[in-house]
């Protein structure tokens, strides 16, 4: 056992936001533990209730268009994917494949279906399953809304006989062991008609063969999960869990502190010192899997060629996008805004992953510089008018929005120090904070916004959703593209990494990327904040951090903490994940467990992830 200390999806899916609160009013919260915990006690009738709180919304509880990080965390725990990630280091292992083998030529992958998998009406998961959803995929064009990349190259996918998956590629793909795809039943999706407005919220319980059930589920109020008491792996320990929305993050801190959750996400430093010597309460504080950046408008076109949206024309300027990023003191974000708990961002890729981390240069690094920040906008011609405002050549002020998450205080925070920086340089900026960003976003209304992605182990999703293949096909629709960036040596450097099997080659080759990505000055990237999360070691004896070296909690690349979580009065957690038998040992207290709160907050702006989706 290992205790521990301690990201988006998207997988990526897509950043996400883990539930960032002051934790002000928390701290003068009085907490009466035993007492909630025996009130939550009766009400559930002695069950074990595992209870989550999220304040990101679920986008979609359809698999074909979930990019939230909140939706594919719940994906990931109701369907199963051909492999999954170790828990303990996050190499590929078997999920409802059991191996796999290639063609010399890498042309032609062969998976063996584990027979061991059932859906959770009663019927055999079959590779006739996973044959359909894939053709699904590269058929129809909305059922690639989320996933699409991971299919794009594929050629033809069948079911030999029911144990068998074959799937042909028109040219050689890195990613056939890491295809982060959630398998559905055909005998249920067959009969869908529109994918683009199916959100597989209607028929309840939902059909999977993951861990768990999804049993009930109200918009912005709860979803509710069972355990799949016919998993191959074994059935997860609680009697339910819950993801429950506390849209204040100072009231789920609250929730921890009396009791009536047991778990938090995306604590803000604030919060994490008053929870640090909390009764039966623990912090864990570990390297995150996600990026915070400052994305800019590079003026939205969908692939057909059309310009929509309202990003301001002064962006299109490289020297002016420079000139902000110049503008931007990275070590002041972490040491005032994260206190710490975060590392300074440089490359796209987080240093946790760190055969794929890349930094920039001495000589190409866009640091600190206000006086150059100065010089850029002089020479892109928006010179300082009489009042200290910045003005182009049409006489208009040099003013921007920034899109925020109203939900997270690090965006506030930030927005604030944004607009000292650039009003010393004359540059106004209007900090627009909402509910929901994700409509704006899609819609091109936007100047500038923060950006943010959880990524999984294997970057290709990430870094797809920046090629010009992620564009939404019209103005009226939707894409995978995280910030409309369309650029030919980006894509062809795209191209040579997902073909290239070496290794360090294509390690080399998704540097690259970044670099790329960096000098073409559209998003630069501020943070790579940790994972800072509090359970109430009175409730939870056990449950498995990713990676188990300081890892973290919420928001895995697998569905291993809700799957490994014990209660605390079962004891300690000896069971595997992934050949895996390390938990992260907790404190035994009181001896009933309840309601599990895990308060995750993705505020992540658009799809996830990732990571978010994911």
């Amino acid at each position: 056992m290992v205790t521990t200390a301690p990201s988006h999806t998207t997988r990526p899916h897509r950043i996400v936001r883990l539930f960032l609160a002051s934790g002000l009013a928390a701290t003068a919260l009085a907490a009466a533990p035993q007492q909630a915990r025996a009130d939550q006690d009766d009400k559930q009738g002695g069950r074990n209730v595992l209870t989550v709180a999220v304040s990101q919304s679920v986008d979609s509880l359809s698999p074909f268009l979930a990019q939230k990080l909140v939706s594919t965390s719940i994906h990931r725990l109701v369907y199963e994917y051909l492999t999954n990630y170790d828990v303990k280091d996050a190499r590929t292992i078997p999920g409802l494949a059991t191996e796999w083998t290639s063609s010399p030529d890498k042309l032609t992958w062969t998976y063996k279906i584990r027979k061991n998998s059932t859906w959770s009406d009663g019927k055999q998961a079959t590779a006739e399953d996973a044959a359909w959803t894939f053709t699904k995929m590269m058929t129809d064009a909305n059922a690639a809304t989320a996933n699409g990349s991971f299919t794009a190259n594929f050629k033809k996918v069948t079911a030999p006989d029911p144990e068998t998956l074959v799937i042909e590629l028109k040219k050689p793909q890195a990613t056939m062991t890491a295809l982060d795809v959630p398998i559905v039943p055909k005998h249920v999706w067959e009969k869908v008609g529109d994918f683009s407005k199916f959100n597989n919220d209607k028929q309840l319980p939902i059909v999977g063969n993951g861990p768990y059930i999804l049993t009930d589920f109200k918009v912005d109020q709860y979803i509710k999960l069972k355990p799949n008491k016919n998993f191959w792996r074994g059935a997860p320990k609680f009697d339910e869990l819950v993801f429950k929305y506390y849209k204040d993050g100072d009231a789920a801190v609250a929730a921890l502190r009396k009791g009536e959750v047991s778990f938090v996400s995306g604590l803000t430093p604030a919060q994490a010192a008053s929870l640090k010597n909390a009764e039966n309460i623990k912090v864990n504080d570990a390297p995150g899997r996600r990026f915070l950046a400052l994305a800019t408008n590079p003026g939205a076109r969908s692939k057909d060629g059309r310009k929509f949206g309202n990003g301001h024309p002064a962006l299109l300027d490289p020297l002016v996008r420079k000139a902000l990023f110049h503008a931007v003191d990275r070590a002041t974000i972490v040491d005032k805004v994260f206190q710490g708990h975060a590392v300074e961002g440089e490359g796209y890729i987080p240093p946790r992953f760190g055969s794929y981390f890349w930094k920039p240069t001495a000589e190409q690094k866009i640091g600190y510089d206000p006086a150059k920040a100065a010089a850029l906008l002089d020479q892109a011609g928006y010179k300082k008018g009489g009042s200290g405002k910045r003005v182009g050549k049409d006489g208009r002020p040099l003013d921007f929005r920034i899109l925020c998450h109203a939900t997270d205080p690090n965006d506030k925070a930030i927005g604030k120090y944004l607009q000292e920086w650039w009003g010393t340089l004359g540059v106004g900026l209007k900090v627009e904070c909402l509910d929901n960003v994700t409509d704006p976003w899609t819609a091109g209304d936007y100047d500038l916004a923060f950006d943010g992605y959880s990524v999984n182990p294997d970057p290709d999703y990430v870094l797809s959703l920046h090629t010009c293949a992620a564009l939404p096909a019209t103005p009226q629709d939707s894409g995978q593209t995280d910030n409309f960036i369309c650029d030919k040596q980006f894509d062809e450097l795209y191209a040579q990494q997902i073909v290239e099997y070496d290794t360090a080659k294509r390690a080399a080759l998704v540097k690259q990327m970044e670099s790329r990505l960096y000098d073409t000055g559209y998003m630069n990237i501020m943070a790579y904040p940790n994972a800072v999360e509090a359970y109430r070691t009175d409730q939870i004896s056990s449950i498995k951090t990713m990676p188990e070296a300081a890892g973290n909690i919420y928001g895995q690349d697998g569905y291993w903490s809700w799957w490994s979580a014990e209660p605390a009065a079962g004891g300690t957690n000896s069971a595997s994940g992934g050949g895996s038998q390390a938990a992260v040992a907790v404190g035994v207290g009181a001896v009933v467990a309840l309601a599990v709160v895990l308060g995750v907050v993705v505020t992540r702006r658009r799809r996830a992830t990732a990571e978010d989706r994911e």
